[in-house]
């Protein structure tokens, strides 16, 4: 799903993938569902929000714990993916 057309309006939505490979090399936030967030560069996502994230910071009870040069992170352990403070989607579940 690259994109829906709204018919009444005339205008495009483009679907979550598009506007997630448009934001690769971006530094993002990932928290998983521990509690612990990293904090890197978006590398790459797929379908399964699984993510890769560079120059990575793991952060452990809001303190920075360790730095990371490359950080793969499967998708069912992700609980909410952030970009510039906006959450941009939360729940890698879907049960949001």
């Amino acid at each position: 799903m690259s994109s829906i057309k709204n018919e009444s309006s005339g205008s495009e939505n483009t679907g979550p993938s598009v506007f997630l490979s448009e934001i690769i090399g971006s530094s993002v936030t990932v928290r998983l569902h521990n509690g612990v967030e990293y904090l890197g560069n978006l590398q790459s996502i797929d379908g399964y929000m699984n993510i890769v994230l560079d120059e990575t910071k793991e952060f452990v009870g809001g303190e920075q714990a360790r730095n990371y040069g490359d950080v793969f992170i499967r998708g069912n352990n992700g609980k909410c993916f952030s970009f510039r403070f906006v959450v941009l989607y939360c729940g890698f579940s879907l049960d949001i």
